[in-house]
């Protein structure tokens, strides 16, 4: 898509908004809808305060929250004062206007029998939007066929009773009859109360006040006393488990025996004693053995030097000396004699220490069975005791806690007290005089919004610098819806008014067609729009016969094959020959063409086609035809169908000097003219300029504007 088309789009697709001062100026052309709106807002508001409104009655009671509270007991856990926290506070407000607080009032006050309070206590309006809302119900579910509720409450049996249900309706009218609040920075409550009676608000306050001074000491004596039914049983419970726990204790210390720490201290000081000595003698075994290995191997090498030595026995030595004396050899095999009763002797010391050691492992283990098994004991009587003593100290601490509760049996006193009783209720509603004047600014802003919805939500163009702005292409004339009733009226209005609006605008946009290009003037021009009925057919008819008044030989052709229309607004006969005669050759162009001498204009009218209208256009015929009459006339001016309806005006195009392409006023969407001229671009055409046709000067002003921007100034130079 061309760079310029595709700014334009983004820019048609945004809604133009509107300046201050246009939107002042659309106001005041509209200000006779903005006044209607205010009499109305005005006249329903009048009626609602002074004829509908019930007047309402205000009483106040105010409560004070004693932050402190002095006690003759402290038991905080059983019940205490009310703190004074932020929360705490908004949780009081939420509990004077609890259901369960309001139903006492409601109860107390009796006002189930109230019609304020009781819906079916109030006589049944004759008009009312529920009674219409309630029938139309009943209508769908009989169109439907699902059955009706029973109007009996206590049709089912889980249903509520009507007495339970005229309470529960009467509360909740009662919670919306009341502001309850805390003056800021204070303990101060204020109960407000809003009623059609002044004595019946004044009532109700005092009653709701009452009742939550009473509610606060009954949920402390309820309180004292769950706390004393709960202690009592729980003493009762934790009294039988100690003594149970004392039995259990007494009776497995005397089944276990004597089991204390000093003793298991003792036999763990014995198991040491045992572990050390088995080391010992493992040790013994180790180095034995390493000892026999050492004398083996010295008496298997044979080596008498290192045999004597490491015996380190006088016998040995005193041998071994004998032996290098005299070389005895018998002193030699007594030598290894006596280095093997040494191997022997350790041997057996060997043996003797690896006894004792199996016989110390197994009195470390007995001792070790031992020591676990009175461990046990001792872990089990510890057990025992420390649950026995915890029960203790439990018992002891609920006895103390119920001898407490006891005590304070009888002394609540409630956390607020009145500060100031309610006074007869003053009127608060309605505030008739603030009721007109809202009234009276809703109306303003309603008829405000209603001209704003109708300016942001038109469709098309309003003036020439918007549709300019948004497509970029020249404006060269702009048409005002004209005044006739029937087409054929067109020609009459045109002629015989020659200086009037429509005329004038025509003659404009003559002007400019003729200086869109100086040096060389249009000769075929052609009109076209997007869509039908944009005012193209009357734009061309019109600016033939203001071209007609140049004394120019003027030709309008009727480029639309299949509606035809041109027969509305001349009076040629039926049997008028047409284009299609003219490209089949059976007559000549006197013949074919129509002239109308009242207007000076000649006319080549459309016939049926049994060819496409496009393959006729693309014809050769029809090509050598324009080139024949361009011979013949001085302006030639076609009118084409829409360009996004058939592709006929894409073709007259490539035959046209000058293309004209209109746009209907506050009607042609944005985006449709955006797509017709892409449609043009397709096959390189470019309109000369376009046209905004069927303008509403009313309509204008409606929307803050003038006619040109200058209507206001241009009604002396024009014809009515």
């Amino acid at each position: 898509m061309n760079p310029r088309f595709a700014a334009a789009l983004s820019v048609a697709s945004i809604p133009d908004g509107l300046d201050i001062g246009q939107l002042l100026r659309v106001m005041w052309s509209r200000k006779l809808l903005i006044l209607l709106c205010v009499v109305v807002g005005v006249a329903i508001g009048g009626y609602q305060a002074f004829l509908v409104a019930v007047p309402k009655y205000a009483a106040t009671t105010t409560l004070v929250l004693r932050p402190q509270k002095q006690q003759v007991v402290d038991i905080q856990n059983v019940f205490s004062g009310i703190s004074t926290d932020y929360y705490t506070i908004n949780t009081e407000l939420e509990v004077m206007e609890s259901m369960g607080l309001l139903s006492k009032v409601v109860t107390s006050l009796d006002l189930t029998q109230d019609p304020e309070f009781n819906s079916s206590l109030r006589p049944e309006p004759a008009f009312s939007v529920g009674t219409i809302i309630n029938k139309a119900k009943s209508a769908a579910k009989s169109l439907i066929g699902r059955p009706t509720r029973p109007d009996d409450p206590t049709s089912g049996p889980g249903d509520l009773t009507q007495e339970e249900a005229d309470i529960i309706e009467a509360v909740n009218r009662l919670r919306r009859k009341i502001d309850a609040s805390n003056m800021r920075d204070t303990y101060v409550f204020n109960i407000r109360v809003t009623t059609e009676g002044k004595m019946k608000s004044t009532r109700i306050a005092n009653a709701i006040a009452q009742a939550y001074i009473q509610d606060q000491i009954d949920v402390k004596f309820q309180a004292t006393e769950n706390a004393s039914l709960w202690l009592s049983e729980r003493v009762a419970e934790l009294e039988d488990e100690l003594e149970e726990r004392e039995q259990t204790l007494k009776d497995r210390r005397a089944a276990l025996g004597l089991a204390s720490p000093e003793a298991l201290e003792a036999i763990n000081q014995q198991a040491r004693e045992v572990r050390g000595r088995l080391s010992e003698t493992r040790q013994s075994v180790v180095d034995s053995q390493a000892r026999i290995s050492q004398l083996e191997t010295l008496r298997d090498s044979g080596d008498l030097d290192r045999m004597v030595d490491e015996a380190d026995s006088p016998t040995i030595r005193r041998l071994y000396n004998q032996f290098q004396q005299n070389n005895d050899p018998n002193a030699r095999v007594l030598i290894l004699s006596q280095f093997e009763q040494l191997i022997s002797q350790v041997q057996s010391n060997r043996d003797r220490a690896r006894v004792q050691a199996d016989a110390l492992e197994a009195s470390l283990a007995r001792i070790e069975q031992e020591i676990e098994t009175e461990s046990a004991k001792l872990i089990e009587l510890q057990q025992l005791e420390r649950e026995t003593q915890a029960t203790r100290t439990l018992y002891e601490t609920f006895l103390t806690r119920l001898k407490e509760t006891s005590v304070q049996r009888g002394l609540q006193q409630a956390d607020s007290r009145v500060l100031s009783n309610a006074v007869p209720g003053v009127q608060v509603e309605p505030r008739r005089f603030r009721m007109v004047l809202v009234s009276a600014i809703l109306g303003f802003v309603a008829g405000t919004v209603l001209i704003l919805i109708g300016q942001f939500t038109r469709k098309g163009f309003l003036t020439t610098n918007e549709l300019e702005a948004a497509t970029g292409h020249t404006i060269l004339g702009q048409i005002p819806k004209m005044a006739i009733r029937r087409r054929n009226q067109l020609l009459p209005y045109l002629r015989d008014k020659p200086t009037s609006e429509g005329a004038e605008s025509i003659r404009n946009l003559r002007t400019s067609v003729l200086l869109s290009d100086i040096d060389t003037p249009p000769q075929v021009i052609m009109a076209t729009s997007c869509l039908p009925g944009e005012g193209k057919t009357t734009t061309a008819i019109a600016l033939a016969q203001n071209f007609a008044g140049l004394d120019k030989k003027v030709l309008i052709i009727e480029g639309d094959m299949r509606r035809r229309n041109f027969i509305d607004y001349f009076g040629f006969p039926q049997e008028q020959p047409g284009l299609m005669t003219a490209l089949i050759g059976d007559a000549t162009l006197e013949e074919i063409i129509y002239y109308d001498d009242q207007n000076g204009i000649y006319v080549l009218r459309s016939e049926k086609a049994t060819k496409n209208a496009a393959d006729i256009i693309s014809s050769e015929k029809f090509h050598n035809l324009i080139a024949m009459l361009r011979q013949e006339f001085d302006y030639i001016i076609i009118d084409t169908p829409p360009v996004l309806i058939v592709p006929d005006a894409r073709l007259y195009g490539q035959l046209a000097d000058c293309l004209l392409m209109c746009v209907a006023w506050n009607r042609t969407p944005n985006a449709t003219v955006i797509e017709g001229l892409r449609l043009l671009e397709t096959v390189n055409l470019r309109p000369s300029g376009l046209i905004l046709t069927q303008i509403n000067h009313k309509g204008m002003s409606r929307y803050g504007y003038g006619y040109g921007s200058y209507g206001k100034y241009a009604k002396g130079y024009y014809d009515s």
